[in-house]
């Protein structure tokens, strides 16, 4: 008699299931499991680091952790393979080896994230190798602690921010750890991209000085999820050359499960579709009640509290209200105190579901999870794979996409095997931007004098910073920030602090404190350039999943004064942008425009700001506000139109280039490694320097960072994506899924989809 297979019933079937039924789930894909490769431990490994691993149950290695182990014994290394591929053990074990051979020797790691650094310490304190004291030390660790720290521990666990602001210019009190500097490890490589690459990137290259000037040359070790340039990327952030890429991943692969979702049309006449915070908070819902161990990634702090918001109320309203204490949000602005605590009871398997910005998409040990969900596109494809890999990290998983409107989401809806066999993207930095590279280079200046003999502190500055540091610290010579000394180096123009000017990303030292009026608790914070569009007086705030409205924000003082909310609306605001053409660095003549690429002003002033239905997102009401125009120079493109479009009533012709560049920044992130909210625009019927109808296109970061760069080079593939895009659009006369922005400062008037179909057409015939 034949035996009957019977194929284990997973937790998220019925909702599969369900998906079809009803069109929501657009593509169901399998990653199969793959065997390990592994390696005996190598008998050279101090004996200490063999028995601690012994002791910790781990008797063999995946074959990349070998390779690593002998690759950071001979030279700069970076590790780029799977999430849940044991990459730590690809540094901890040449640094622990190190350690234990020489008692004099340190090490540098670096996180960009302080929960990252808190998972690291717990698992080198497991690991328990006798010789190896590792300590935090970042803006959490108290004042009393640092001194001690810094004399007695041989591993040092920091972030960028607290090397650029708080070691490199304190280095003298930091001079026996420098002496002995044997590794600078920097795990997590690929987040430092764009603006913050760029920043560390300059900040790698200060403490490559500084070290040398203590006599060291410490071993660079690199680890990194998967992208297409990492052995590029290494070099771009350190100056260093002749990486050791070990890129062939030798741990196991669990099956797992890749659905893509879109929510389903609710108004056919304008193709609006369901909220995807909405249908996500339902999927949280339903497989938290299946017992399925969930983390949901979304992009914003507002985005992530509602959404654990939504999903507590689907839990209540479906009769699992205990359940709901079971969900928690965790983004960036908690307090030190929070997050510990969340991050504990993830740990723990306390919490069923958990609902994050892409601080957890990094690797945080969290515990065995069964699903990620991916709340519409995060930007870039190596991204998307880092939060799909949280899930089944050791038994079987499942890993959704859920689209928005966002016309990129939907366009890879329309195409969904060409988004899931996208390749991962590279990296994009630059540290030589002008405006970055100045600054770094007077913190340089402060920390050990530029230039001079190569017997000299800094005289191999030439090989540590690159062929332009001469240039940038001539013209702060010129600006009276830097001095000549007779033998040719520049130094210091007096006593200063010029790293505390400097912000390595968008979370600005400079940050706004909100606190709670009837209380005087600290609830969080917000960056400075983030507080008047975020905090302004009627925004409604959220944290820990309870709104907050602002009643007062004192930009001088740094504090937003609020009060608990109940109300049933959030805030959106609306903006006025202008732009300043600064310099023309390119210009050419394609599909009948005059296209150019240079850089700009951009001037943003908040005129009002929108309330809108929770329930529908409906607007409700529009209230003005009066607050100051902030500026900054960036990189951009901007085209010119001809005649035939100045010739056009003004009410068409303004929707009509409106449309355009909507559509035109939707898929620049398709030709460079970005999301929408990196990329502005402006559209006029008449700017004050080309005379006429013009499109601008920016870098959304002061001094660009080669984002329209790449849509100026690839302008003819631009236009012709924007144009696929909104002509394969099924909706009438222009949707989110097409020509809508949700970042619009214009809330999205006025807007002509018919107009930009002739527009881009027209330019794609010529």
């Amino acid at each position: 008699m034949a035996m009957a297979i019977v194929r284990e019933i997973e937790p998220w079937d019925e909702l599969l299931d369900a998906g079809r039924t009803d069109e929501r789930l657009v593509r169901q894909a399998m990653e199969n499991a793959k065997p390990p490769r592994m390696q005996a431990i190598p008998d050279e490994l101090h004996p200490d680091v063999r028995a601690a691993l012994l002791a910790n149950g781990i008797d063999f290695l995946w074959s990349h952790q070998a390779e690593a182990l002998y690759a950071a014994a001979a030279g700069p290394t970076i590790v780029t393979t799977g999430t849940a591929s044991g990459k730590s053990l690809c540094f901890n074990l040449p640094v622990l080896h190190t350690l234990s051979s020489d008692a004099r020797a340190r090490a540098l790691y670096l996180y960009p994230a302080k929960a990252l650094a808190q998972d690291q310490a717990r698992a080198l304190h497991a690991l328990n190798v006798p010789r190896a004291r590792p300590a935090i030390y970042d803006g959490d660790t108290p004042r009393e602690e640092r001194t001690s720290i810094r004399r007695r521990s041989n591993i040092v666990l920091s972030n960028p921010d607290m090397l650029h602001l708080g070691i490199l210019p304190n280095h003298r009190a930091w001079g026996d750890f420098f002496k002995n500097l044997a590794f600078v490890v920097v795990d997590e490589a690929h987040v430092y991209r764009g603006i913050f690459g760029s920043h560390v990137g300059n900040v790698l290259r200060r403490l490559r000085r500084v070290a040398e000037a203590y006599g060291t040359s410490p071993r660079f070790v690199l680890a990194s999820a998967t992208i297409a340039n990492p052995g590029e990327l290494a070099t771009r952030l350190t100056g260093l050359d002749d990486f050791a890429v070990i890129d062939r991943d030798g741990s196991p692969g669990f099956k797992r499960t890749i659905a893509m979702w879109n929510p389903p049309i609710t108004d056919e006449a304008t193709a609006a579709r369901r909220s995807p915070l909405a249908e996500a908070a339902d999927l949280l819902a339903e497989l938290v009640i299946e017992g399925a161990r969930t983390i949901v990634f979304m992009k914003s702090r507002k985005a992530v509290e509602l959404m654990a918001h939504f999903a507590k109320n689907n839990l209540d309203s479906l009769g699992h209200g205990k359940l709901a204490d079971r969900i928690a949000p965790y983004r960036a602005g908690y307090t030190a105190h929070q997050r510990r605590e969340l991050e504990h009871k993830l740990q723990a398997g306390e919490l069923l579901g958990v609902v994050a910005t892409d601080a957890l998409e990094l690797g945080i040990d969290i515990g065995e999870l069964d699903a990620a969900i991916c709340v519409t596109f995060p930007g870039t494809v190596a991204s998307l794979r880092q939060m799909w890999g949280r899930a089944g990290r050791r038994t079987e998983g499942i890993a959704l996409y859920v689209a928005g409107d966002d016309a990129l989401d939907q366009f890879f809806c329309r195409h969904p095997d060409e988004f899931l066999e996208r390749p991962v993207e590279a990296a994009i930095l630059d540290h030589e931007n002008e405006r970055i590279q100045m600054a770094h280079t007077l913190a340089a200046a402060y920390e050990v004098p530029l230039g001079g003999g190569p017997e000299q502190p800094g005289g191999a500055d030439d090989r540590v910073l690159g062929p332009r540091w001469r240039e940038r610290a001539d013209a702060l010579v010129g600006a009276g920030e830097l001095r000549r000394s007779q033998d040719g180096r520049y130094l210091p123009r007096g006593p200063g602090f010029p790293a505390g000017d400097i912000s390595l990303r968008s979370a600005s030292r400079d940050s706004v404190a909100v606190i709670e009026r009837s209380s005087g608790e600290l609830l969080g914070s917000v960056e400075g350039e983030r507080a008047f569009t975020t905090i302004h007086p009627g925004a409604i705030y959220l944290h820990l999943g309870r709104s907050y409205e602002v009643r007062e924000l004192d930009i001088e003082m740094r504090r937003a004064i609020v009060d608990p909310f109940d109300g049933d609306w959030y805030t959106q605001p609306k903006k006025e942008t202008d732009t300043y053409i600064e310099r023309l660095i390119e210009r050419r003549a394609t599909l009948g425009v005059a296209l150019s690429f240079g850089t700009v002003v951009v001037t943003e002033q908040v005129l009002a700001y929108q309330k809108k239905r929770l329930s529908d997102h409906e607007a409700v009401d529009l209230v003005a506000l009066d607050l100051p125009q902030t500026s900054f120079a960036t990189q951009a493109l901007w085209y010119e139109l001809d005649d035939e479009v100045a010739n056009m009533p003004l009410e068409a012709m303004l929707g009509s280039l409106h449309a355009a560049e909507h559509s035109q920044i939707a898929v620049l992130p398709l030709l460079a490694m970005c999301d929408r909210w990196d990329i502005g625009g402006l559209s006029t019927n008449l700017h004050p320097q080309t005379g006429g109808p013009t499109i601008f296109i920016y870098d959304g970061h002061p001094g660009g960072i080669g984002i329209t760069r790449r849509g100026f080079l690839a302008f003819d593939a631009l236009v012709d994506d924007a144009h696929r895009l909104v002509t394969e659009c099924p909706c009438e006369s222009g949707c989110p899924s097409c020509v809508q922005s949700p970042k619009c400062g214009n809330l999205n008037e006025p807007l002509s989809k018919a107009g930009c179909v002739a527009l881009m057409g027209a330019m794609l015939a010529s």
